[in-house]
């Protein structure tokens, strides 16, 4: 680690003093939540693939109408 990581090791040795672990255990922690990241974006992607389809076949505005109708306003 390099002199430019010193906040990132105060911030991780305050949450490891207040999650009562230690900076190891932080770490490793930390490293446990992040890395289940992809299967919750996963889960969000497939969720918004549903709400997708129940608007097949449903007309959709532009968005750029919209922020034109917007400015003129």
């Amino acid at each position: 680690m390099t002199h430019n990581d010193d906040g990132v090791i105060a911030q991780l040795k305050a949450q490891a003093r207040g999650n009562a672990r230690s900076v190891e255990g932080e770490i490793r922690h930390v490293l446990k939540r992040e890395a289940s990241r992809p299967r919750r974006a996963a889960e969000f992607f497939a969720r918004a693939d549903e709400l997708a389809a129940t608007t097949v076949g449903t007309g959709q505005t532009d968005s750029t109408v919209l922020v034109r109708e917007d400015r003129v306003r």
